[in-house]
């Protein structure tokens, strides 16, 4: 937020160029130098986030697959290295399948719904959890609940309202995907479908 209060404090809001906006805000200052560090700063932070995404989602899909709710295959480690090697290789062929077919904003956006969706799941599992298992050990606990959790996907729902009506398309296909997944197979592999005491 302060970020962008020093941007519109030195471009006028209607003149950001929204490709770059910090980079151009210096340059119209005539500051090139600190705008061209900006630029290899912000590649070397989208470079980071992209790797950080991609590892944390081969994890997301080696825990399913250990939960039975993905193939087992997926959920093999490697013998050396001690990581999911499976989940990590594919997810890295998807995310480059994407990103050879698919432009960096629309990317962007679609990383942000599923983000901003993901948030607001966790805050009502929050609400949920306090509810339903409040005995529950927790290592970490939500100050002042309902408030923030309310707060959190008012304000998730509100920045994902804002996203364009594309997204919304592709994020009801990519939802619709993962529901077919879960009907087709992971019902009835899942871990507690079979092990009933274990609900």
């Amino acid at each position: 937020m302060l970020v962008s209060l020093v941007v519109t404090g030195v471009v006028p809001y209607d003149k950001i160029k929204l490709e770059a906006p910090l980079a151009e805000a210096f340059i119209s200052v005539g500051q090139s130098t600190i705008a061209q560090v900006i630029s290899i700063g912000a590649l070397a932070g989208l470079t980071t986030v992209a790797l950080i995404l991609m590892m944390g989602q081969a994890r997301v899909f080696f825990a399913m697959s250990r939960d039975h709710l993905l193939p087992p295959a997926f959920s093999r480690v490697s013998k050396r290295f001690k990581t999911p090697y499976r989940t990590t290789i594919a997810t890295g062929i998807v995310v480059a399948a994407l990103a050879f077919f698919v432009d960096l904003q629309t990317l962007a956006e679609l990383v942000n719904i599923g983000t901003l969706f993901a948030f607001i799941v966790v805050a009502l599992g929050i609400l949920v959890l306090r509810r339903t298992r409040p005995d529950l050990e927790r290592a970490y606990r939500t100050p002042l609940v309902p408030l923030v959790p309310i707060l959190a996907v008012l304000a998730s729902l509100w920045l994902m309202l804002n996203l364009p009506a594309e997204r919304w398309q592709r994020f009801f296909i990519w939802m619709a995907l993962g529901v077919v997944v879960y009907f087709v197979y992971s019902r009835r592999h899942s871990r507690l479908a079979r092990v009933p005491e274990e609900r």
